[in-house]
């Protein structure tokens, strides 16, 4: 479609039509192009001619702040939205003011080797940005996205060893029963599932001696037997809320930060810090307690 075809102050990009004209704020047609309902949506955006116009600078603050505002940022899980705000505010405390439109690979390149020396820190930025940029296309600010195909650092794969019988007896005899600390272990090595899985575990999830999980990252719902460990911790644990694992209120289920900052400090201060919560060589493997798996 040549452009002499569209009608004025508006614009194709890759991605769809825009209304673009100077002092107003670029708006991206939902229509098809000739249709009735591309000339009504056409005619209503040039009928606000004599309305307050609000111009949205075209800075990395303003992109955050509509990112955070879209469906592919409320749609996140909230252990993701957690990890993305934390490098969505990192980027708006050394660009804030910068024009997106004007970034390019060399520049995306330049921020991931900065911080090269905190590989996880780097690559993740990365990711993020990606997913940012990608956004800033969306809007119709630029029409490629420079974070694209930039490879992350290559790091060495450490190999986490699981938990043995003997470090999950100090971790059982430095926690009590009753405490959180003992009940979010129990759960962890007992269903064989992350913490983060564990924390969004229900009472309604125990039934017939066994505990249904679901995976946040695979949504398979698995049934998996309770071990008389983790029945112990269970029968001893509060019941206030349809949470298993809440927080110190017991008015709503315990935030992964809270968690896994208890956890770290009981692992600190029995010298397992480098370990993970699944089965040793002396605990059956989860996957033998699976019999039934299927995605939902």
């Amino acid at each position: 479609m040549a452009k002499r075809e569209l009608p004025k102050h508006v614009y194709r990009q890759k991605n769809g039509l825009y209304f673009q004209r100077r002092g107003w704020p670029s708006q991206k047609f939902q229509a098809e192009f000739g249709t009735a309902d591309f000339w009504t949506e056409y005619a209503g955006i040039l009928s606000q001619k004599d309305r307050p116009r609000k111009v949205v600078a075209r800075n990395f603050g303003a992109l955050i702040d509509h990112y955070r505002k879209s469906p592919r940022y409320k749609n996140l899980k909230p252990r993701t939205g957690l990890d993305y705000d934390k490098y969505l505010d990192f980027f708006r405390e050394i660009m804030g003011a910068s024009n997106p439109a004007k970034m390019q690979r060399k520049d995306v390149i330049r921020l991931r080797d900065a911080n090269a020396e905190k590989a996880y820190f780097a690559n993740y930025s990365l990711r993020v940005l990606r997913v940012l940029m990608e956004h800033c296309v969306d809007l119709g600010w630029r029409e490629t996205n420079p974070a694209r195909g930039v490879p992350e650092i290559k790091t060495a794969k450490t190999e986490r060893e699981p938990w043995p019988r003997e470090l999950l007896d100090v971790y059982r005899a430095h926690c009590d029963l009753g405490t959180r600390e003992r009940l979010v272990m129990e759960l962890c090595v007992g269903t064989g599932q992350r913490i983060g899985d564990v924390l969004s575990m229900r009472w309604s999830n125990i039934e017939n001696g066994a505990v249904w999980v679901r995976q946040s990252k695979t949504s398979k719902e698995l049934w998996v037997p309770i071990l008389p460990e983790l029945q112990a911790a269970l029968d001893v644990a509060s019941r206030h809320s349809v949470y298993i694992l809440t927080n110190e209120r017991g008015t709503n289920r315990w935030s992964y930060r809270g968690a896994s900052a208890a956890v770290r400090k009981v692992r600190e201060q029995i010298g397992a810090w480098p370990t993970i919560f699944t089965a040793g060589a002396t605990t059956p493997p989860v996957s033998f307690w699976r019999p039934v798996a299927v995605t939902t």
